[in-house]
């Protein structure tokens, strides 16, 4: 009995692993949002960057990305373990489950973001800067007093943000003497806006009590499903204007793909409705092959119009410009 009491007693220590599993490497696909940053940078950006050096930047940027985003989810995982008890999933992660010690956990988010800007620096100091605006959002969304993500509506905006910012980073990988347009920074936040109001949304109709829903997040205490759906709609058009705005701009031809886009956002708010959706664990959307079918169609259709020129559209963007007389 001594025995499988010491047994016992050893299973409820957490392992080296638990503490791998709170900083979330298996989110780290979710900083592939870097790529159309770096994209943007190629085509649009007016500095030339060698082979070599653009793969060891791209490494190296790429890793630098990953570990800040784990020294925030470390800390995200710590402070939200006493609300995390009251989801239906989220209760059985390590840091609500285990005696897990809080210096192994400070001395992780450290080490994370010793790693992080350690491997960001070479890259160049523009990408440093923002990898530090990155880490300091992460302190703003989990830290008190400040802790946005307790405040109804900030919640999403805040943490959304943090695709803008992954958008910069891929830019400046390739560019770092100038920065990407206004347009497309706003809409890339605002998408990120409603992919994560649409995530929320998500949870709120799993848990599908308010008030447990409230005790969970304290933000949801001020939400409802009609609020929620309604801002998701809200922020889904803020972004398809502006990323319209930065397509007309900069290549008329890219209205072809606009219709695809514009599905493929109302595709993943449909995703929201399914039991246990994927929209709210981001990292596993890979799996609604669909959605991942509509995207790989999305990115094949902007490949194939960044090239091939359509004189016809060519034509109309000269009739948007009429010269006017005195």
């Amino acid at each position: 009995m001594e025995q499988n009491k010491q047994t016992s007693e050893n299973q409820s220590q957490p392992q080296i692993m638990s503490y791998i599993r709170i900083a979330r490497p298996d989110h780290w696909i979710k900083n592939i949002f870097i790529m159309p940053g770096l994209v943007l940078a190629v085509i649009l950006g007016d500095k030339t960057i060698g082979v070599t050096d653009f793969i060891i930047k791209l490494i190296t940027g790429f890793f630098a990305t990953c570990f800040i985003a784990s020294a925030n989810y470390v800390i995200n995982e710590w402070l939200d373990a006493e609300f995390d008890k009251y989801h239906p999933t989220k209760k059985f992660r390590p840091v609500v489950s285990q005696n897990m010690k809080f210096s192994l956990v400070m001395a992780e988010y450290v080490i994370c973001i010793v790693i992080g800007l350690a491997l960001s620096l070479p890259v160049n100091i523009p990408f440093l800067l923002t990898e530090i605006w990155l880490l300091v959002m992460g302190v703003l969304y989990n830290v008190k007093p400040i802790r946005t993500k307790d405040i109804v509506y900030l919640d999403v905006l805040s943490e959304s943000i943090n695709n803008m910012i992954r958008l910069l980073l891929g830019w400046f990988i390739v560019c770092d003497n100038i920065y990407p347009p206004s347009s497309i920074l706003v809409g890339y936040w605002m998408a990120g806006a409603f992919l994560m109001a649409v995530k929320r949304y998500a949870e709120y109709r799993m848990i599908g009590d308010p008030k447990l829903a409230g005790a969970y997040r304290k933000s949801f205490a001020k939400y409802t499903e009609a609020s929620l759906l309604c801002s998701s709609f809200y922020y889904g058009l803020c972004a398809t204007f502006l990323i319209g705005i930065f397509l007309l701009k900069y290549r008329i031809e890219y209205i072809v793909a606009i219709p695809v886009l514009f599905f493929l956002f109302c595709y993943y708010l449909y995703i929201a409705y399914k039991p246990d959706s994927a929209a709210q664990k981001p990292e596993k959307l890979f799996r609604e092959k669909k959605l991942m079918i509509l995207v790989g169609v999305l990115v094949l259709m902007f490949a194939v119009l960044t090239f091939v020129d359509i004189p016809v559209m060519k034509a109309w963007e000269n009739a948007f410009f009429i010269p006017t007389g005195r």
